[in-house]
């Protein structure tokens, strides 16, 4: 699933192709994604102006004149500008109209991405209201980490995974966070120490910022790619190096299996 980095890389991508511009409506090709399409999409779109494109955690926003489009990729969704008349593919399931000539389209083979329209405050959304903070936001500090793990028994990864505890955070950047931060993905949160919590703070920060840095070499590729969300060639400290020396210390990197996800860590710088 496209984490805040590449969600933020697609940001980027489509700011310029879409800000000043307006939607003359939609096509739905299928009734739901993995929540119900608007029946009335393609009505309310019509004279929408795209004032913005933004992000909160793993979800698009784009921000019209007359409300707001709440888009999820969910594991296997992206979005790409097409001119209109292009035959859509056997998984373009939603096509958003721009001006008289381009098309945005959403390809989602696994349909597990979404799409909703409100004319209220988007923030206000369910979907938005429950999530934590932006890793970039001066609000996640190790002290808020203490403070949200008090009394809560589950394991660190699993803790950071939760978009209620940080938004944007998935399997990935999860593992190569507590790598960096020297923290034992398994440990339980009430064990982790205040000063432990500063280093993770800095270790997803440092992270993020690196993936987006390499992510933001793919924008001159966007329409071309049709701005299918990748992981930037990440030079993975662990993830996905089972079985391979660690970078830092030589030990063999380990895996396991926590919540049905995959997690890659050394047991050595990760004591």
């Amino acid at each position: 699933m496209p984490e805040l980095p590449e969600i933020e890389t697609i940001r980027r991508g489509l700011e310029p192709l879409l800000t000043g511009r307006t939607l003359t409506g939609a096509v739905a090709r299928v009734a739901s994604l993995r929540r119900p399409l608007a029946g009335d999409l393609g009505t309310v779109l019509i004279g929408a102006v795209v004032g913005a494109v933004e992000r909160r955690g793993k979800y698009l926003l784009l921000r019209c004149s007359t409300g707001t489009l709440i888009l999820h990729l969910g594991m296997s969704g992206h979005l790409h500008l097409v001119e209109r008349g292009t035959a859509p593919g056997r998984h373009d399931h939603l096509d958003l109209l721009v001006d008289a000539h381009a098309v945005l389209r959403l390809t989602d083979p696994r349909r597990f991405g979404t799409v909703l329209w409100t004319g209220e405050d988007p923030f206000n959304h369910p979907l938005l209201t429950g999530l934590g903070p932006e890793p970039f936001a001066a609000a996640l500090t190790g002290a808020y980490f203490e403070e949200q793990a008090r009394g809560r028994r589950l394991a660190i990864k699993s803790f950071l995974m939760d978009q209620e505890t940080v938004a944007g955070i998935g399997n990935i950047y999860a593992s190569e966070s507590l790598f960096v931060a020297g923290i034992d993905p398994r440990r339980p949160v009430e064990t982790v120490t205040r000063q432990e919590y500063d280093r993770l703070c800095q270790g997803i920060r440092s992270v993020l910022a690196e993936a987006i840095a390499l992510g933001a070499t793919t924008l001159n590729d966007f329409g071309r790619t049709g701005g299918k969300p990748g992981y930037f060639d990440l030079r993975s400290r662990v993830y996905g190096r089972a079985g391979e020396p660690c970078t830092v210390c030589g030990a063999e990197i380990l895996t396991l299996r926590q919540g049905g996800r995959a997690t890659f860590f050394c047991p050595f710088c990760q004591s």
